[in-house]
């Protein structure tokens, strides 16, 4: 049996090393989801309370059931896409809202 290959997914919080490693198709479906869902919510960013919600619904029954926890994917993709810039937490702002990388200056 070959096992798939896996997404080292990291957080940006100060002095936490390491990180959870996930399998490569999870990582690939769920970052799709979450881009698209920053992506559509406009420039004043998404509500992390909705992230997952935003998620399920772009996501097919299959993969929803091939999952597993969702929320706790999405978490844990969310913070590796923080790390590599690709979203982040727009400053000052609480609750915690999302964009894309790109409105983040």
């Amino acid at each position: 049996m070959i096992e798939d290959d896996r997404v080292l997914c990291r957080t940006p919080t100060e002095g936490k090393d390491g990180g959870t490693r996930i399998p490569g198709w999870k990582f690939d479906v769920l970052r799709k989801a979450i881009l698209h869902a920053v992506e559509g919510a406009g420039p004043g960013g998404l509500p992390f309370s909705q992230l997952t919600g935003a998620v399920r619904q772009r996501l097919s029954a299959d993969d929803l059931a091939r999952l597993g926890s969702l929320g706790w994917h999405v978490t844990t993709v969310k913070l590796e896409l923080e790390v590599r810039g690709e979203i982040a937490r727009v400053p000052g702002v609480a609750p915690q809202r999302l964009v894309t990388g790109a409105q983040a200056g």
